[in-house]
């Protein structure tokens, strides 16, 4: 098939739009959509320092590129990577992920569950079995990212994020019937590094191809525990409806942002954990894991 805006052949056929995108078109019409996002959510700041959450995998890396190509030359505007190392053996080799950032002009930091709670997800799994180590390890890793990136003096955190992530995470929460995550918006909170999602409109199959035509030496691997994650019932259940409804997602991400809307003020606030001294919504998860397994 040609292209709908030139003549060339087409590399992409978006079923949404009914758009068939050559290579140039393609990577075009992408960077406009991401960029379009962070002007939209006001994402981005003079004097910004982002850092990158990043994993080696084609979404974080993708992202680091697009964010060093778009703002790379700013003088105002720091990127660098951050990595984190749950202890699975080998799964994570952070050394991939500092190559990645350092091919884009990005300087990448590490750290590790080790170093912060004196156990890795193995020895987790070792001591409760597996069939929650997903929840562990999301529960975990976002207070190490949290944390790591305000003692590197960043603004923001930069995730992978793309639009199935999304819509996978509302249908999630439909399904445990966990209403306080829907209602949870992303306003500013305190002690809290705000997030931005560059991609998080794009779906994941078109982050895929710019991660490919753009990205060198990322990795592809699964987490090895990933099989108890109910994520990955989620995600065959969406990519067969939305194969039949090619909106579907993007009506969840949308509907992700209307009940956020309404969430109301006083179920928005932070406090501080006595414990860890980490802010916190409502109980610490990350004190109560470390209870369960320690």
């Amino acid at each position: 098939m040609k292209c709908s805006k030139c003549n060339r052949e087409a590399i992409l056929f978006q079923k949404y739009s009914g758009r068939h995108l050559c290579e140039e078109h393609f990577i075009a019409d992408f960077e406009s959509r991401a960029k379009k996002t962070i002007r939209q959510n006001k994402w981005l700041s003079r004097n910004d320092k982002i850092a990158v959450a990043m994993s080696g995998g084609k979404d974080s890396s993708a992202v680091l590129y697009f964010l060093k190509k778009a703002f790379g030359e700013r003088r105002d505007i720091e990127i660098f990577g951050i990595t984190i190392d749950e202890g699975i053996e080998g799964y994570r080799d952070p050394s991939v992920v500092i190559k990645i950032a350092e091919k884009y002009g990005a300087k990448c930091y590490t750290t590790s569950f080790k170093d912060n709670f004196k156990i890795t997800l193995d020895e987790i799994v070792e001591k409760k079995g597996d069939r929650n180590s997903c929840s562990y390890c999301g529960v975990l890793r976002r207070q190490i990212l949290n944390k790591f990136a305000r003692e590197l003096g960043a603004t923001k955190i930069a995730m992978g994020f793309n639009l199935d992530d999304d819509a996978q995470s509302v249908m999630m929460n439909v399904l445990r019937g966990d209403a306080a995550r829907l209602l949870h918006d992303q306003s500013p909170r305190e002690g809290m590094i705000p997030r931005i999602r560059p991609f998080c409109e794009l779906p994941e199959r078109e982050v895929a191809l710019y991660a490919l035509l753009n990205v060198e030496n990322y990795e592809e691997r699964g987490c090895p525990y990933s099989h108890n994650a109910l994520r990955a019932d989620v995600r065959e259940m969406l990519n067969g409806y939305s194969y039949r409804h090619p909106a579907t997602k993007f009506a969840l991400l949308n509907l992700k942002k209307e009940l956020s809307k309404r969430e109301e003020e006083e179920n928005t606030n932070t406090k501080v954990c006595q414990v860890c001294g980490e802010p916190v919504f409502g109980e610490c998860q990350v004190c109560r894991i470390l209870r369960e397994i320690l």
